[in-house]
Order: C-alpha cells, then sequence, then structure tokens
C-alpha cells in the first residue's frame, strides 16, 4: 500500500484532520489525472465529459447552459466554452429555445450518446482497477465524504 506520507515525502502533520484534508486533495489530484490520460485518449476532456453525462441525464429533455454550469462537478468550469468545444465535435446541439428567443437550448446528440456509451465500459473497468475497495467501503467513503461537504 502506498501511504501518504510517502508519496508526499511528508512525514508529521499537525493532526490528522490535516492529514486527512491533504489526502483527499491528492487522492483527487491522483484520480482525476488518470481520467484525464482515459479520457483524452476519446478526445475529450474530464468537463466535456462531465457536460454530456449531464444531458444524457436529461433523457432527451433540453437544459440551458446555467442548467448544465449548476449540475457540473467543477463549478469553476466555463460551460458555455465546454458546449462550443462539444459542439465542433458534434457530440451537442444548440438549439434555439421557442419560448425565450434569448435563451438557447442544450441537447445531446446520437453521437455524443454513442461515445458515453463506449466509454461506460472503459471507466468502469478503469474504476474496478483503482478503488480497490469493497462495495461496503465505498458506501462508507461516500458517507464520510457526503458527511465532511455536509458540516460545511
Amino acid at each position: 500500500m502506498i501511504i501518504l506520507e510517502k508519496e508526499i515525502q511528508q512525514t508529521k502533520f499537525s493532526s490528522n484532520k490535516q492529514k486527512a484534508t491533504l489526502n483527499i486533495i491528492f487522492t483527487a489530484g491522483w484520480l482525476r489525472c488518470n481520467q484525464t490520460r482515459l479520457f483524452k485518449s476519446y478526445g475529450i476532456s474530464g468537463e466535456q465529459y462531465n457536460v454530456l453525462r449531464i444531458l444524457r441525464g436529461q433523457r432527451g429533455n433540453p437544459i440551458g447552459v446555467n442548467g448544465i454550469q449548476e449540475r457540473m462537478l467543477d463549478k469553476n468550469s466555463n460551460a458555455s466554452r465546454l458546449i462550443d468545444k462539444l459542439k465542433e465535435k458534434n457530440l451537442v446541439e444548440r438549439v434555439g429555445c421557442k419560448s425565450d428567443r434569448r435563451s438557447v437550448e442544450i441537447f445531446i446528440t446520437d453521437a455524443g450518446k454513442n461515445l458515453l456509451t463506449q466509454l461506460d465500459s472503459v471507466i468502469e473497468e478503469q474504476e474496478s482497477k483503482m478503488i480497490l475497495l469493497s462495495e461496503e467501503e465505498s458506501s462508507q467513503l461516500n458517507e464520510l465524504l457526503d458527511k465532511l461537504r455536509t458540516q460545511n
């Protein structure tokens, strides 16, 4: 097992809470790096993947840029720019809103759905290799992370 102390070459922490904070940050970076490599091989970024998943979750219903932005994992992402990049790749479609001409509705294209279908099994395989936790441990980790965010 690779421990945090070895990875960041630090042997002492001011508290277990400090170590937990650093461990979460370090682990998030490690996960992001591995996913970035995977997504890059499919010609998209992690943020673009996030947008595509949000759109697939709409089940054919339109959503505006603000709705996408609210659901993004990284709240600092520029949803409008990401949608433009996905549109260039023919993975999403922008359609003018009939009820409000100033608004634009975003849909996932068949090509976008097909890409996500391809990625589903690849990501599941990657997660099974990277997340070496049982279902019970994964559930416990999720509960602890939710508790951490809920208290703030």
